[in-house]
């Protein structure tokens, strides 16, 4: 990541974090009266195509603020949050989730990146992002509270590289500051992934954003001590020093990015160079793994932008990526 790559992904988001439309609701009417516009509903995060997607752009925005604040869009960023994460705003979106049908909202993509922004939040030093934390803090606490009463009750992970991924969700939340949910989360991680082993990474699939393979290592890499992992991560991916398997080695074609699912194999190759780098140190050639980890940053980074389809989410991806 240099300056000025963050001031251009900085410029993206911000482009589209206030774009209303077009929109794609996660909302359930009971009746006529429910049906409202999406910043009637989310007075917050109504832009950027959908819910959770504005959620990590103002989690992109925020990273990249805390890192690079002489940037030139920083000004920018600063009116944002200080208009839109402010406490009156907050509620609104904690009243829209104190619905009877909004219990399953954005069950665990949204939740995560939701912990993941408060996360980012808590690690402004300054007065200003302070303010900016402890404005959304209730909202994040929603979601803390949502995750540990679903936690017990999931007696299964989901494995699909797409929105309901299980170890996605709890790699992202276990950044949050709270340590009995990170309990919960950890005990989750061990029960549901402990006993895998030779994974044969049967990927990616035609509309994935995550390696469902990767992704689980990356949960566990961040979930279990060093030395636990390094003995599950050998049974697991047993010849990762051979480049097998040799799907998760290639960086996916993707052959239209107007589609908006086919679009979603750009963020497969930045999800899994961020997932191997953050693995690399624990095979037996990192040099090599990082050489695979820029080969699917090169084949997506100059895609995030120009389709909308892709420019609305693609950038917090390549941020994950580039760290």
């Amino acid at each position: 990541m240099t300056p000025e790559l963050a001031d251009g992904f900085a410029g993206i988001g911000l482009g589209h974090v206030t774009r209303e439309y077009p929109t794609k609701l996660d909302h359930v009417l009971a009746g006529p009266g429910d049906a409202s516009r999406p910043r009637e509903l989310h007075p917050i995060f109504y832009g950027s195509f959908d819910w959770h997607s504005c959620v990590h752009s103002y989690w992109m925005l925020a990273h990249l603020y805390r890192r690079f604040p002489a940037i030139p869009h920083a000004g920018a960023i600063r009116v944002l949050f200080d208009t839109h994460l402010v406490p009156d705003l907050v509620a609104g979106e904690c009243r829209y989730l104190s619905g009877a049908a909004t219990q399953g909202f954005e069950r665990p993509y949204g939740w995560a990146w939701l912990l993941k922004l408060a996360a980012e939040l808590a690690l402004h030093e300054t007065p200003e992002g302070q303010g900016w934390s402890a404005a959304l803090d209730p909202l994040a606490q929603i979601f803390a509270d949502r995750f540990s009463r679903y936690l017990p009750l999931a007696t299964y992970p989901v494995r699909a590289g797409v929105h309901s991924n299980t170890a996605f969700a709890l790699r992202l939340a276990l950044d949050y500051q709270d340590e009995r949910l990170r309990t919960m989360m950890t005990d989750a991680a061990r029960r549901w992934y402990a006993a895998d082993t030779d994974c044969q990474a049967w990927e990616p699939g035609g509309d994935e954003f995550l390696s469902p393979a990767l992704i689980e290592a990356e949960c566990m890499r961040a979930a279990l001590p060093d030395d636990e992992f390094r003995r599950w991560f050998a049974g697991f991916l047993p010849r990762v020093g051979q480049r097998l398997p040799a799907t998760l080695f290639r960086p996916a074609v993707v052959s239209d990015r107007s589609d908006g699912k086919i679009a979603h194999l750009d963020g497969l190759n930045l999800s899994r160079a961020w997932c191997w780098q953050a693995l690399a140190a624990f095979t037996p050639d990192p040099a090599t793994i990082h050489e695979t980890a820029k080969a699917h940053i090169d084949a997506s980074l100059p895609h995030v932008s120009g389709e909308y389809m892709g420019e609305h989410w693609l950038c917090s991806f390549a941020v994950l990526a580039l760290g």
